[in-house]
Parts: C-alpha cells; sequence; structure tokens
C-alpha cells in the first residue's frame, strides 16, 4: 500500500512533508502536491509532517478519496519533483478547512 496526497492539500500546498522523505516520491502541481506510488516506500514520516492531514495510507482512505489514488499516480509523472520545503499557498490557512476542492485542482502546469 503507498501513501496518498488526499483533496485537504488542494490550495494549501504545504510542504513539511517534503523535507522527510528519504526517498523524494513527491511532486509539485500548481495547487497540490502528489507522491508517486513507485517511489514511495511506505515509511510514513510524511503523515504527522502534514498540517492538514492531507496524507493517508492507502488503506485508510474514505471512499470519497478513493480517486486520489488514481489521481496521484496520474499526475506525478507529469509533475516534478519536489524535495525542500516551500512556503504555502499564500491562502492555504483558509484554505486547510475547506472541503470539496476537487474542482479547484488545478492540473497543469
Amino acid at each position: 500500500m503507498t501513501h496518498v496526497v488526499t483533496e485537504a492539500c488542494i490550495g494549501c500546498k504545504y510542504t513539511d512533508c517534503v523535507a522527510v522523505c528519504p526517498v523524494d516520491c513527491f511532486h509539485e502541481g500548481p495547487n497540490f502536491l502528489v507522491i508517486d506510488p513507485d517511489v514511495c516506500i511506505d515509511c510514513g514520516v510524511c503523515i504527522p509532517e502534514c498540517p492538514v492531514e492531507a496524507i493517508l495510507e492507502e488503506k485508510d482512505l474514505s471512499p470519497d478519496q478513493l480517486e486520489y489514488v488514481t489521481l496521484n499516480a496520474a499526475l506525478a509523472p507529469k509533475w516534478p519533483v519536489i524535495t525542500t520545503t516551500q512556503e504555502p499557498l499564500p491562502e492555504a490557512a483558509q484554505w486547510a478547512e475547506r472541503k470539496d476542492k476537487r474542482s479547484l485542482l488545478s492540473e497543469t502546469v
């Protein structure tokens, strides 16, 4: 089972998780991060680093978040690897608690 970045990341893009990843499996899009399932070693060190709890083990996903397994896998090869912590998006705090953000995901880099 791999780890998955879920909807909670959309609009926030906190990058605390990428600094602790030992295998550089995170990729950065315009307003979202994804995990490359082919690179992730399922160590779990990224999970407690996410301030919005956007990273979950695949087995722990709720039914409404299952599409993010496919989405992470599809977007990872299209987006560049990110390995260092950056500032979150300017309005990250406002987006952190918002639900139903899927339609706001920007897939084009």
